[in-house]
């Protein structure tokens, strides 16, 4: 187990080295960026939203539209996240794009999403049209990246010996899916589900209302009530919208987490059953119920069976898959290829002449706030993994207690901490450091809960049968966590981690650049940078602070994150 310790080792470091992959991701994110910057000079020049009231009676006709844009987000990026992971973990020369891909989007902070979503739509749809879709994206954008590195981490660890008994069993793409796939990833799926919704309602207030130069783009909903709650100092909106958001959010975890996590105890890899699985009255009264127990008979016969029996003719399982012509292939991927070079270097051009608008002073600035961010990254990091690591085992492994704490922590993670902020920041900001302090407890409530939930799924997931074995050798409480409980959760605190410090960068913005009661308080960062150019509509210098914070969060992850990925793969799977 002294590999488990000696994660960071300089020879394997050295093999990790940048790769034709990230590169093309750069140069094509760069082109994305310069894109959107030039749609945002068709949009109207002038913008102003409807009024959000503050009267307490319009909170649930607002939550109901906040839920909503959040629901369809949701569904984007569950789809997203099963066509993405899929490629990725099963095709690796799609996987050296896809993956530094991702690794580049889920630090990209929201607001550097905001010219590319917002303005792009606004230059070629309606008002009403575009600020409504580029909020759903700008939500997808808070909860997708972590449920496809969730995803990918479960197709990449699943057991051998299981892939081994669906090809005896001649499984198709289909099969597979459906019977080992999916219910192996059940558990880590659903709390990372959990996750993306207290991401997407840490993000509501940015996603519904923001302004980009003249631009004022808003909307009705719970996001932007606490918003403007926040900007006025009104501390008893504020108290009345944080009220509304937990009784949504404690109706979705009685309504449909709760079930479906009593529902995904079925899959874990074990042998015996556990001692006290995970409860639901909702899920109890839905397997009683004989009408329900009709409508699951009707869809199995007349949905399921069908479209198992079309998609197995459509998927044969094949003994040697077939492929098309090697000439023909050859030339296709020539020409592809060809035109997409063509379009890079043509982009990365334009690109380039934007950037020259940036002044010296302006680079030495985005260097030092990519200094101080990483700084403020790297210690949340550290203080999140500090405390998520023994409460996140001791709630994945206790029932009784995962049933009392686990409403409380999803309330915890999905009060947006943007509006208590500025009240917390009233409070802390005469204490030595000020803001500092601050930004870097902001950006501690933007990470933890990355590394909380996973380390629960990861602790849920430990086998029971390990876990009477290690109770028959008389294992102490260090050899257990040594040989047991660090193993089994290492790949889910890697994917805990990884998204962690993405959300810390993109926490980065609302912590190091506030606005309250109508002052603005901001100290040095790439984040406060990237804020003030977004509301100065200064789009040269919004192109290179988030570029920069970009290549900052590739090369660390090319180095080090992707390391303990391929440990994880080799070293730490169940099986």
């Amino acid at each position: 187990m002294k590999q488990f310790f000696r994660i960071f080792i300089p020879e394997q470091l050295a093999r990790h080295h940048l790769t034709w992959g990230d590169v093309v991701v750069f140069i094509g994110l760069c082109i994305l960026v310069y894109l959107g910057v030039r749609l945002a000079n068709g949009a109207p020049g002038v913008i102003k939203g409807p009024e959000v009231s503050l009267s307490p009676t319009l909170l649930p006709w607002y939550a109901a539209l906040s839920v909503g844009r959040m629901t369809a987000a949701y569904g984007m990026s569950l789809f997203f996240t099963l066509v993405y992971g899929y490629v990725s973990a099963y095709h690796r020369r799609a996987e050296h794009i896809l993956m530094p891909l991702l690794d580049v989007l889920q630090s990209v902070p929201i607001l550097s999403f905001l010219p590319v979503a917002l303005l792009s739509l606004s230059a070629i749809m309606p008002q009403k049209i575009a600020a409504e879709l580029a909020s759903i994206i700008l939500i997808f954008t808070s909860q997708v990246w972590h449920l496809t590195f969730a995803w990918y981490q479960a197709l990449t660890t699943i057991p051998r010996e299981l892939r081994e008994v669906s090809t005896i069993f001649r499984f198709n793409g289909w099969m597979r899916f459906k019977t080992l796939e999916l219910p192996f990833a059940a558990i880590s799926m659903i709390w990372n589900s959990m996750m993306s919704w207290a991401g997407g309602w840490f993000f509501l207030m940015a996603a519904e209302i923001f302004t980009v130069g003249q631009r004022d783009f808003r909307l009705l909903g719970l996001g932007a009530y606490l918003q403007k709650a926040a900007w006025c100092g009104n501390i008893q909106a504020i108290t009345w919208g944080i009220i509304t958001l937990v009784l949504v959010i404690v109706a979705l975890d009685q309504l449909i987490w709760r079930p479906l996590l009593a529902w995904s105890d079925r899959f874990k890899l074990e042998m015996v059953e556990g001692a006290n699985p995970p409860t639901s009255w909702v899920y109890d009264a839905l397997r009683s119920s004989r009408l329900i127990a009709w409508l699951r008979w009707i869809v199995r016969g007349l949905i399921i069976e069908h479209l198992d029996a079309w998609l197995i003719r459509l998927f044969p399982m094949r003994d040697k898959p077939t492929s098309p012509s090697t000439a023909r292939s050859t030339w296709i991927f020539r020409l592809m290829a060809g035109a997409m070079g063509l379009g890079l270097v043509y982009g990365l051009y334009q690109a380039g002449k934007m950037l020259l608008a940036v002044s010296i002073l302006q680079w030495i600035n985005i260097a030092l706030g990519v200094g101080a961010t990483l700084l403020r990254v790297f210690a949340s990091l550290v203080i999140a993994l500090a405390w998520t690591i023994p409460v996140g085992v001791a709630i994945g492994t206790n029932a009784k207690l995962s049933a009392w704490l686990q409403p409380l922590i999803q309330i915890a993670a999905s009060v947006p901490a943007t509006a208590l902020f500025p009240v917390f920041l009233l409070m802390v900001i005469s204490f030595p450091g000020g803001l500092n302090l601050a930004a870097v407890l902001l950006m501690l409530m933007g990470t933890q809960w990355y590394l909380l939930f996973n380390v629960i799924a990861g602790a849920m997931a430990i086998p029971q049968d390990l876990k009477y074995t290690s109770s028959l050798l008389q294992l102490s409480l260090i050899e257990r966590w040594r040989t047991l409980i660090l193993p089994s959760l290492f790949p889910y605190i890697v994917t805990g981690a990884i998204t962690a410090s993405g959300g810390a960068w993109n926490a980065s913005i609302v912590a190091e650049y506030v606005e309250f009661g109508g002052k603005t308080l901001q100290t040095t960062g790439i984040g406060a940078l990237i804020a003030k150019a977004t509301a100065a509509g200064d789009y040269p210098l919004l192109l290179a602070g988030t570029l920069s914070m970009v290549l900052v969060v590739v090369i660390i992850n090319r180095f080090f994150w992707r390391h303990l990925y391929r440990l994880t793969e080799e070293r730490y799977r169940m099986e």
